[in-house]
């Protein structure tokens, strides 16, 4: 879940690779570095952009609601200052989220299922939860709302792995939302390297890694952990793409060329065939 150094790539192409496999192209940085570094759009410097915060949120959901559905969320919110029973109120956040999805306010209602989520204890509606957060925050330009969700991402999926400590899909969403969200790459590398430390072979922690490994420069890293998810998947498009990246990176064109030769057969879309073929003409 979304390029600047481009080694030699351009752009148009990191771009249609999103279009094509729907997840997040970490870009190549400007300099070498450690694997550590913040990789996503959305990650942001300490010093930069501010996240938005939850009230602001939830204010500006309610202002862009019909007089009658706005009217009855704050009735709603009016109940919940009225009660502490825990189960109560999760049904009151469940019906306050329906009235804000049916009304198109995405994020806020995925807010309040994720507080009902959480007094329900529910570990697999917290990770659906974190999921969307993600989604969310990949789609979304302005970078203080990006932030908001994404902290609410790692805040829900966190949550979730106090409830079910060995969940890997929820490993693999907490650990995308530091790196490509919150601008702590650290652990969400960690949280990568402990998956793979258990299962060397797993394909969704060596294709993130492998994608950190390219965007701090470290193309031989990449391509062992691309090698490893094409001797189990020689169809997958994306990390054939990502290799070719990687050969690129490391001065060979040969390898590169046949690698996107490679791709463009298995993406077999018209557009992002040209945009490989004008690239492989640079590299001749």
């Amino acid at each position: 879940m979304k390029a600047a150094h481009y080694i030699t790539f351009a752009s148009s192409i990191t771009l249609t690779a999103l279009l094509y496999w729907g997840g997040n192209t970490i870009p190549p940085a400007k300099k070498k570095g450690s694997e550590n570094k913040p990789s996503g759009a959305m990650a942001q410097g300490p010093n930069t952009v501010k996240p938005a915060s939850s009230d602001s949120m939830i204010t500006a959901s309610i202002m862009l609601l019909p007089k009658t559905a706005a009217d009855s969320v704050k009735a709603m919110e009016s109940e919940l200052a009225a009660t502490s029973d825990s189960s109560r109120m999760a049904v009151v956040f469940l019906r306050m989220a329906a009235v804000l999805q049916r009304n198109r306010q995405v994020p806020v209602a995925n807010y309040f299922n994720a507080k009902a989520a959480k007094l329900e204890n529910s570990g697999k509606k917290l990770t659906f939860a974190g999921q969307i957060f993600l989604e969310l925050m990949q789609q979304e330009h302005n970078p203080s709302v990006q932030l908001w969700e994404a902290g609410q991402a790692a805040y829900c999926l966190e949550r979730s792995l106090e409830i079910d400590s060995v969940n890997e899909d929820t490993k693999l969403a907490l650990a995308t939302a530091y790196i490509e969200g919150t601008g702590e790459p650290m652990k969400g590398v960690m949280i990568l390297r402990g998956i793979t430390t258990q299962k060397p072979d797993d394909i969704p922690a060596n294709m993130l890694l492998g994608r950190m490994s390219i965007q701090s420069g470290q193309f031989d890293k990449a391509v062992k952990r691309f090698e490893t998810v094409l001797r189990q998947e020689p169809g997958n498009s994306e990390a054939v793409y990502f290799m070719a990246q990687a050969c690129e990176g490391l001065g060979d064109k040969k390898k590169a060329i046949g690698y996107l030769e490679k791709c463009k057969v298995l993406v077999n879309k018209a557009e992002f065939s040209k945009e490989i073929d004008q690239h492989i003409n640079t590299l001749k």
